[in-house]
Order: C-alpha cells, then structure tokens, then sequence
C-alpha cells in the first residue's frame, strides 16, 4: 500500500474520480478551452452541529495524488467504452495519454484550524485539470479534517489522560480506517491499533487481548499467565470477561510488574474505583486502568468529572466514524478565471449555496496573550494584519517546499488549538469564531449581485 492507499496505481487515479469531471473534461477539451485557467476553493460552508473549529489533515495525500495522477492504457481503454464518450473525439483520449497535472496549489497547513468559508485549498491551473481533480481532494481532505476535528474534542475531554484509536473494525473501509488513524493522531491521540497505518505512518501502536483469547483458556488465570509470559514487558490484563472484580484480584496475582488492566464493559465508573483499589492494596500503583468500549468525548467527560481512576481511554467507532456528525460537508468551486492575463473572479448566488468571488488568502490575529482573535478573507494580493494562512504547497505540478513530517503537523495542531479560546473549543454549544470579508472583497461580492440586477 503506497502512501495514497489501496485504491489504484498511479495510472488509474485518473479514475479516482466522478463522472461528471471527465465528462466536463471532455466538453471543455471540445470547444478549445485546453488552456484556459481556472481558480477553484475548497471550503466548508457551516461547521458540522457543535463544531466550533475544524482541524484541517489530508493535505500529504492530496499533494500525492496530484503529483501522481495520470491514466494508463487500461483506464483510457474503459473511458472509450463508456456509452457517454462515444461522440468524443480521439484527441481528448490522446490528452487524457499524456495528463499531468501542471497547476498552482496553496492550502493550509495540516494541523492548522478553519473555520466556515475559509478556502482550505485553492488551485489554479488550466480548467480541465483544476475541474478533473474535484473529487478525490474533498473526499481525502473533508474524510482528515472531520476525524482530526472528532479526535481533538476526544482528547480535550481527556484532560491529559492519554486516547488510543480503536477503530479499524468499525470504519467505513480499512483505507478508511489507515488515514483516519493519521488523522485522529493529528487530533491528539498518542497511537491507534490499527498495526498497518502504525507502519505507514509512524504511528505508536497499542494493543491487549480480546475476550476469545480469555475464553481459548480452560481458566482465566491461564490466559492471564501466558499473555503475561509472552509479553512480559507490556501484560495489560482484560479482566471483565466474566467477573471483573474477580478479575482484577487475579490480575494482582499474575506478576506485581503488570502494565495494567483494561476494563471493557459495565458500570466504568464504580469498576475503575474498585479495581483501582484492588490494584493499590496489592501493592500494584504503578498499573494502568484502561477502558474502552462505545466511549466518546461526553462519556468520557463525565467519567473524569465523576473522579473515575482511569489513565488511557480506547476510543473506537465513534472516534473513527465521528459517529455523530459523520460527515464533512466541504465544497469545491469556481472563484475566478483567467481571461487575456486579467483574473476576472466569478460568484454563484444559488439559494443556500452562495460562494464568496475570486481568489482569496486568509489572516489570523492573535491578540496580545497570543490566542486567537479572528480571520479575515481578503483577495490574493491584499495586504491585512496577522498571519496568511495559505502557503504555496504545489508550483507548476511541482512541490514547492517539502511537508512538514507527522511529529511537526501534531506539534502545529498542539499550538493551534491551545490557542483558540475556550469558548470557541466548547463540547456542545460553542461559540461562532469571527470570520470577517476585507472591505474589497465584500464590494466586489456586492457588486457582483448588483450587476444581475
């Protein structure tokens, strides 16, 4: 698995893509605008329900795929095939042959915090290429930056007390499950299970035992021995296979270097004081509580609340499917063309889907404490107070500068949401972080609509 994932080799990712994008493809080939440039925003209109940030990931293998993207003999051969293509002219398959993408990209760094109707990426390029790459930018970077949000609410209700992944079973996909791994890192989780994306990315990898493996024992104090004659550096016990506080007494009888004990079910709040007990009188302070099972950012807010002992909190679906807002909804649209060497921006104003004109950078202020204070959108080439958050990633199909590796994207994700304040960062009912239009780009949104008038 290349760092793109299991989908394709580089010769088909022309098709990792939807129909309608070649499809418009062909029709610009056909009436000669080969060459003419385009400037498409990706961006998030509303915040999902409780969102008071976003946490953007994805970029590493969107810039990838955009440095790998062409189409192969077998990929050209099933585009002929399609019914759709038949009147489609030679010379557009010929195009497709020699496809590269040759544009300008500038994105927020991974790590970095968004906010509604900020372009997270903004590509210029010739209007094929700009169009044909739509889909797989919004469904990596909107599938990063959604776990990486969830991720980040886990971790603050966690106040320190470490998170793992759990939740390769329950994703969407296993190359779901692979990037959102990455990013629920990026969002603060010190590891995950999942052992691929560990090996991918560099990623610390956790893991105990299952109830099956209790159960493949005649008793569980043999289970209990072997997992801890195996691995005697790292024996974290499951104890609630049958009786849990039974369990946690034999757990005491194993070894008094044990790593800890993970608690999977029941009443996780009064079990963890009891084995926590269990544990201190048997002289065993040192051993960890861990639990896990259908936990998420409330849950285990309130656990901490309630004074539950607990030191490492094993989050699975709800972290890996952001099980309740479970889906990004990032767009991707025309902002400006290129015309005779003028950027001449251009605006939809569809009821409910109105998008901001031309291309944009975006400032943030810090105020004197160095917390943040709010963005502004302005048009490419304004100058405002703080610091421009779009930086160049792609240069004519080119990287521009090398990415940051994982350990600096967690570290900037670190910063960034220590910085925002609390209000804007709230589990339910957040506050809406201010986002304000320079004074030029909201007269030339104004007089775009006056102009139809």
């Amino acid at each position: 698995m290349e760092a793109l994932g299991l989908l394709a080799r580089p010769g088909e990712l022309g098709l990792a893509t939807d129909l309608y994008e070649l499809t418009m493809a062909a029709a610009y080939f056909e009436h000669g605008m080969v060459d003419e440039v385009a400037v498409f925003e990706m961006f998030v209109r509303h915040l999902p329900e409780d969102r008071g940030y976003l946490l953007v990931a994805g970029l590493e293998q969107a810039v990838e795929y955009l440095t790998r993207l062409s189409f192969d003999a077998s990929s050209l051969a099933y585009l002929r095939r399609l019914p759709i293509f038949a009147a489609v002219s030679d010379d557009f398959f010929a195009y497709l042959e020699r496809f590269r993408f040759t544009g300008d990209v500038n994105a927020f760094p991974e790590g970095t915090l968004a906010f509604a109707n900020e372009p997270l990426v903004q590509v210029r390029a010739p209007i094929i290429e700009a169009q044909l790459v739509e889909t797989f930018l919004l469904a990596t970077i909107n599938h990063q930056t959604l776990i990486a949000t969830k991720a980040a609410r886990v971790v603050e209700a966690a106040r320190g007390t470490g998170v793992i992944e759990f939740g390769a079973r329950r994703a969407h996909s296993f190359q779901a499950a692979c990037y959102g791994a990455r990013a629920a890192v990026i969002g603060g989780c010190i590891g995950t299970s999942n052992v691929l994306a560990g090996q991918r990315f560099g990623l610390k990898v956790y893991g105990t035992a299952a109830h099956s493996f209790t159960m493949g024992f005649p008793h569980e104090m043999d289970a209990f021995r072997a997992f801890h004659d195996t691995f005697p550096q790292h024996t974290i016990l499951l104890i609630d296979t049958y009786d849990t506080l039974e369990g946690a007494r034999r757990a005491t009888q194993v070894a008094p270097d044990i790593a800890g004990v993970r608690l999977d079910s029941g009443d996780l709040l009064e079990l963890s004081r009891q084995v926590r007990r269990i544990l201190d009188e048997a002289g065993l302070r040192q051993a960890k509580i861990v639990a896990s099972g259908d936990l998420n950012e409330d849950k285990i807010a309130a656990l901490l609340d309630a004074g539950a002992p607990i030191d490492l909190w094993g989050v699975g679906t709800d972290l890996l499917t952001s099980r309740d807002a479970p889906a990004l909804g990032g767009v991707y649209k025309l902002v400006a063309v290129e015309r005779e060497g003028q950027r001449v921006p251009v605006r939809k104003l569809s009821q409910g889907k109105v998008t901001y004109p031309d291309a944009k950078q975006v400032y943030r202020a810090r105020d004197a404490a160095g917390r943040f204070a709010g963005d502004a959108l302005a048009i490419v080439g304004e100058v405002l107070p703080g610091e421009p958050l779009l930086v160049p990633v792609l240069r004519r199909g080119q990287r521009a500068d090398p990415l940051p590796d994982l350990p600096a994207i967690c570290a900037r994700a670190r910063e960034q949401l220590a910085a925002l304040p609390e209000p804007f960062r709230r589990r339910r009912g957040p506050e809406t972080y201010p986002v304000s239009l320079s004074p030029r780009l909201q007269a030339e949104a104004e007089a775009m609509v006056a102009g139809l008038e």
